[in-house]
């Protein structure tokens, strides 16, 4: 698929592609430029938090790349997943709450879901390098 096609916005694929991969560019953001992105980190205990937070930063910048370029979209939308499935789980250890608007897992999860289908879709369309 040619660089133009990947953003086609009249194809729906496309759209939940690029909304999966800008919606990582505030999370990267947050990262690099919220202190209290830190002590989200602390209170979730992953250790040591500084390595963690900066590597979900860089993690989330190669996925958000893959995702909205449509480059191995296959795997990105896989680790992905897999990458809001333990901010999910992060989540929950500090909040214990599902609704989104306070706090909660709900978005995380969401947007873990959309990610595998992105994959999901990517790889029914072109296999796993797509």
């Amino acid at each position: 698929m040619s660089l133009a096609a990947n953003f086609n916005l009249f194809d729906e694929f496309n759209i939940l592609r690029l909304i999966c991969g800008l919606f990582l560019i505030p999370h990267i953001w947050g990262k690099f430029y919220e202190p209290a992105a830190l002590g989200f980190f602390k209170a979730a205990k992953f250790h040591p938090p500084e390595f963690w937070m900066y590597l979900a930063g860089a993690i989330e910048t190669v996925l958000a790349i893959g995702l909205i370029f449509g480059f191995y979209v296959t795997i990105c939308g896989a680790v992905a997943c897999i990458h809001l499935l333990v901010a999910t789980v992060g989540v929950y250890k500090v909040t214990g709450k599902w609704l989104w608007n306070i706090g909660g897992l709900e978005y995380c999860l969401f947007w873990a879901i959309c990610c595998l289908v992105v994959a999901m879709h990517a790889y029914r369309i072109g296999g796993i390098w797509a």
